[in-house]
């Protein structure tokens, strides 16, 4: 009953990112930030450039924090791919695209302990004819992983009201059904009483009721 309003939720995200796409080549959107222990997490890391900005040089580096820690780099883009020894070797993917603006890796396999905090430093250095200006940015993903899935709390509501709903109709389908049952009681009352009445009528006085045929 809750695959309806996720696919209507899921159908405006799709509609937002067209739009975006259509007006602004590339939209940067927020990574999630929740993860299942045992699934692989996508941590997402979008740092759009203009149309006349897209021949640059791109370095990407990904740091980890655990919570009370220090920053550790995990992984880095620098023309190849390089995977620094970390509690992340051998569990970490690349799934930048080939503009460059999209930047993101993959966590296989997450598990409770990588919990904590994601950066993504993205340095591009552009080349024009004149000058190779610098540009720098970062995001930052609190990522929390738990045991199970948690229920959607859009869900959980559409399933309240889904189940209110249910009732409301069921209750004015017993109303209805009452309605109608008193109308054909009184009608079939009134029907008895009329029959009632006329075989009390003496045989004289009914045939005095008929109706004379004029020649």
């Amino acid at each position: 009953m809750a695959a309806l309003p996720r696919l209507v939720c899921a159908s405006s995200v799709v509609l937002v990112v067209w739009a975006g796409f259509c007006s602004a080549v590339c939209v940067e959107v927020p990574s999630e930030t929740e993860a299942v222990q045992g699934t692989h997490m996508k941590l997402l890391c979008i740092s759009c450039m203009k149309r006349e900005e897209v021949t640059a040089s791109t370095v990407v580096e990904w740091f980890y924090r655990p919570e009370g820690g220090k920053d550790e780099p995990i992984y880095e883009y620098r023309k190849t791919n390089h995977e620094f020894p970390s509690r992340f070797s051998g569990r970490l993917q690349w799934n930048g695209s080939k503009d460059m603006q999209d930047v993101s890796i993959t966590v296989l396999n997450v598990t409770l302990n990588d919990s904590g905090i994601y950066t993504c430093n993205i340095t591009r250095e552009f080349e024009f004819d004149i000058h190779r200006p610098l540009f720098t940015s970062s995001r930052l993903i609190h990522l929390t992983v738990v045991e199970e899935a948690g229920e959607d709390f859009t869900s959980v509501i559409s399933e309240i009201m889904m189940y209110i709903l249910l009732v409301f109709l069921t209750l004015w389908l017993l109303i209805e059904m009452v309605y109608c049952y008193r109308k054909v009681s009184k009608a079939e009352e009134a029907a008895q009483e009329n029959a009632t009445d006329y075989l009390a009528i003496p045989s004289e006085n009914k045939e005095n009721c008929a109706v004379p045929v004029e020649e």
